[in-house]
């Protein structure tokens, strides 16, 4: 296979994007190691108390889907208490040893959003805590719905937990926050300024090992509680892991989906990102583990940051991925739409675009998560992947090389990018990335221009032909199958997502 090197405005759009994200509108301005799971945690236990139904009746970012079909409740809670905020007490250099003080305290009161399985028998003993994302200017949980079918099939209980000042005091979005969405319901939430967000996190956390007050988990027994933030909330998450997880000790796990090269600041300032190490790695001193995973978007904002795998930290960079991708779309939208409505975050992609990636991202969220819930408990360290380009690409079918290689990119019938050109579109079309189905050249985009997710710049080459990749119908599932079966064994796909992909292609009507 002959390999090339494509440097095109996709590329440095995917780079600005990943800047935005890192520490983009953090939040309104300030108001004034052992075993985590043996340890006794640092923070603080919050008073946990029940909301009020409020002038809607239901919390926001509430399921659309019916979760009661999976066996889940879904309930919301209030914490409440004393939070600190952080600073440095040393140099901060770029191996994240970073060691912090307090520096202050203020009161908050936040929530946590609740899903469980309703049957005590299914829980498997692991909480996720998800810290919602805000870059919509709501907030998301972009990692719910990346890792819901394992979530959901495997009895984890998940929490969304709202950390940062915009989710509930708002910030340039047409919605308000919480407290002015439903201000019945919200109106008592206190949030001091992202400075104080990783104390709230904390606290999070504590609460569900330790309730005071009602049981946000019904009395579920709880063996391994883990972190996980995507996008700018890895930000966060990296600087939790490096400086603020030696403090805590309250999570078992962290899970960084989608983190660039510079970490979040202590202060919670945005100007403060600047004075951040750049690469901002992950120390490699932790008593738990460490998960990175990023997707083809996120690779040329985040590789100067790469590091060697330890027995605590892995990475992977998936083939054929975006940062938010159409399964992540098509399942978190109506749960956004229910709650935001017209204000719901759009991608604002220009018309006759090409379509939103739809890759294999959540098959490795499903992978990697069950990976961390074990190592977490003592089991192995998960598998490494492999550095991806997405500058060297495959010039018959567009496809980055190297990294983690699902079967859709290992038996492709389309080409899958984490990079698009934004021209005339959103900020956020170029999280998406795209897809361009091999149908000689037929789509409006096909163009064999920076708008070509398969050819995008000279020399002109047409799509792939699939009768003549997979002959027979027979071959191509063949093929599928063995492809499915190598990454399964490889430790990057779950049996049952391979099963799935295999029903896939057998239901499908390529080949010959």
């Amino acid at each position: 296979m002959h390999i090339f090197a494509r440097l095109t405005r996709r590329s440095v759009t995917a780079t600005a994007l990943g800047t935005l994200l890192c520490g983009a509108l953090l939040g309104t301005p300030l108001a004034a190691p052992a075993s985590a799971s043996s340890a006794a945690a640092a923070a603080a236990n919050p008073t946990i108390t029940v909301p009020p139904a409020g002038s809607r009746g239901f919390p926001f970012l509430a399921a659309a889907e019916d979760l009661g079909s999976f066996g889940y409740t879904e309930s919301e809670y209030f914490f409440s208490g004393t939070a600190t905020s952080y600073a440095k007490s040393n140099l901060w250099a770029s191996d994240g040893r970073w060691n912090v003080r307090a520096s202050g305290t203020a009161a908050y009161k936040s929530r946590m959003l609740v899903r469980r399985p309703a049957d005590p028998a299914k829980f498997n003993g692991t909480v996720v805590v998800e810290w919602l994302n805000v870059s919509g200017q709501i907030e998301l949980s972009p990692d719910y719905w990346f890792q819901r079918e394992e979530l959901l099939r495997q009895g984890y209980a998940w929490v969304g937990v709202s950390a940062q000042s915009v989710g509930v005091n708002g910030g340039l979005g047409d919605i308000k926050g919480l407290k002015g969405w439903d201000p019945a319901r919200y109106g008592t939430l206190v949030h001091p300024g992202d400075a104080f967000a990783y104390d709230i996190f904390s606290q999070a956390g504590q609460a569900l090992r330790s309730p005071n007050g009602p049981d946000p988990l019904g009395g579920l027994p709880v063996r391994t509680v883990l972190a996980d933030g995507e996008s700018q909330s890895a930000g966060f998450m990296t600087t939790y892991a490096n400086a603020v997880q030696p403090v805590s000790k309250v999570y078992d796990g962290f899970m960084v989906h989608s983190n660039s090269a510079v970490a979040a600041p202590i202060s919670g300032e945005l100007a403060d990102t600047l004075l951040m190490p750049n690469p901002s790695r992950i120390r490699t001193d932790l008593p738990v583990p460490t998960f990175v995973v990023l997707t083809e978007t996120d690779v040329p904002g985040a590789a100067i940051a790469r590091q060697p795998d330890t027995s605590s930290v892995v990475h992977w960079e998936l083939a054929g991925t975006a940062h938010g991708d159409q399964w992540a779309y098509d399942l978190g939208q109506p749960t956004v739409v229910k709650s935001a409505g017209s204000a719901a975050p759009s991608a604002d992609c220009a018309g006759g675009s090409a379509p939103f990636n739809d890759g294999p991202g959540h098959w490795a969220m499903n992978a990697a998560l069950r990976h961390l819930a074990s190592w977490a408990r003592g089991g192995a360290r998960p598998p490494s992947g492999q550095p991806l380009s997405t500058v060297l690409r495959d010039p018959a079918t567009g496809l980055a090389t190297g990294g983690v290689r699902l079967p859709d990119v290992t038996v492709p019938t389309r080409t899958l990018t984490g990079l698009r050109d934004t021209t005339d579109s959103g900020v956020f079309c170029g999280l998406y990335g795209a897809r361009d189905p091999w149908n000689g050249d037929s789509d409006p985009w096909d163009r064999h221009n920076d708008g070509d997710p398969s050819d995008p710049n000279f020399p002109l080459t047409a799509e792939p032909d699939l009768s003549r990749l997979y002959p027979t119908h027979t071959d191509y599932v063949n093929k599928v199958r063995t492809a499915a079966q190598n990454s399964v064994t490889a430790g990057y796909l779950l049996p049952e997502d391979a099963t799935a992909i295999v029903t896939a292609a057998q239901d499908s009507d390529i080949g010959g």
